[in-house]
């Protein structure tokens, strides 16, 4: 599928030439010492975010000897970072075992050698060019990025990037997160400059942050973290975010209110998440065999489940792993066709620029 392709075309690696991985232990030594450690520490993984609810719950009926410890589930990946960062002498349970952040942020938590490498069993069905070749960190799942409108509230729903500046829009429009901090808004920043024609990186964010001022000073941009509440309550009657994220919540509301869901037509913008285990994680057999249960068939069809591509799709897709219901679920293909994956450089100067530059550009506190 043409989608498939760009990621393997487009998602570049960053690796490094560090110390040789010792061999895994097999799986049952390491289901017997992550039971021992008898605990988990997850953070920033919301229920209704890519299926996590039902992904948590179907690793602790696997492993029911193992409890999990949730962490701040609304945080962004630079507050996952900071986690570990904060968290290095630490045992506790405010340090997190495991992170899900976005692309950028693996390589650069490496680079400060806060991850540590591990290979799952299925590796080889990861994709080269979304992975850190010793094992730092290693793509989990990606969607594209999306409106998800209250038709209650919005008469005619927006289709593109450039709609969201029309004065019926006034105090409608939000971002799912901070866009100093969270992933997913930095990277609704460069949908943005990619929907005026800058090319993905520093002069998409630059575009984007220009789209954000503008949006800001004609009263249309809400200064609050866009969530299903929110949206529900009128608060804000548009959210960009990705489409996991946007068609989760409208299951959620089930109607009240009656939602869309849009992929905008100036910019399809998909993105890449990765997973990697802190280097200073309490319970590093139980973060392994998390990482074992997140990439078998099992835990990549409950992401699938949460509307997200996981990121052995194509392995799962050739061998009819995947449940024809599952398939049904997906937004149509169509929508995906024009789907552009930056490349890993193209992703840290965005990020790079979005966060200096939004409060000077944009002068909105988002929170």
């Amino acid at each position: 599928m043409k989608l498939k392709s760009a990621l393997l075309a487009t998602v570049s690696v960053c690796s490094m030439i560090l110390a040789p991985i010792a061999q895994a232990q097999s799986m049952d030594e390491l289901v017997a010492a992550a039971t021992a450690e008898g605990r988990l520490t997850t953070i920033a993984l919301p229920h209704d975010w890519c299926g996590y609810g039902a992904v948590i719950d179907g690793f602790k009926a696997r492993y029911p000897g193992i409890e999990v410890n949730e962490l701040n589930p609304d945080a962004g990946s630079a507050d996952e970072v900071e986690a570990i960062r904060a968290n290095k002498d630490n045992t506790g349970p405010q340090a997190p075992d495991v992170i899900d952040v976005g692309l950028s942020f693996g390589p650069s938590a490496m680079a400060e050698g806060l991850v540590q490498p591990y290979k799952v069993a299925t590796w080889d069905t990861i994709p080269d060019g979304a992975k850190d070749a010793d094992g730092h960190w290693y793509g989990d799942y990606y969607g594209v990025m999306s409106f998800i409108v209250n038709t209650d509230m919005i008469d005619n729903v927006p289709t593109s990037f450039a709609d969201l500046l029309k004065p019926e829009y006034a105090g409608s429009v939000a971002l799912a997160g901070d866009p100093r901090a969270s992933n997913q808004a930095i990277l609704a920043v460069l949908a943005a400059g990619m929907a005026r024609g800058a090319e993905p990186g520093e002069a998409a964010a630059k575009a984007g942050l220009e789209f954000f001022a503008e949006l800001n000073a004609a009263g249309n941009f809400v200064p609050v973290i866009g969530k299903a509440g929110t949206l529900a309550q009128g608060t804000t009657p548009i959210i960009i975010q990705w489409d996991y994220n946007a068609l989760a919540a409208r299951d959620t509301l089930a109607g009240n209110p009656p939602v869309e869901v849009v992929v905008p037509s100036d910019a399809v913008l998909a993105g890449v998440y990765v997973q990697a285990i802190s280097a200073y994680a309490p319970q590093p057999n139980a973060a392994k065999l998390w990482m074992e249960y997140l990439y078998s068939d099992e835990g990549q069809l409950g992401w699938l489940a949460g509307y997200c591509h996981p990121i052995r799709f194509n392995d799962l897709a050739a061998k009819g792993a995947i449940p024809q219901n599952l398939m049904d679920a997906l937004p149509p293909a169509a929508a995906y066709e024009a789907a552009v994956f930056p490349t890993l450089a193209q992703v840290d100067a965005n990020k790079e620029a979005v966060v200096s530059g939004w409060d000077s550009i944009v002068g909105a506190n988002v929170e």
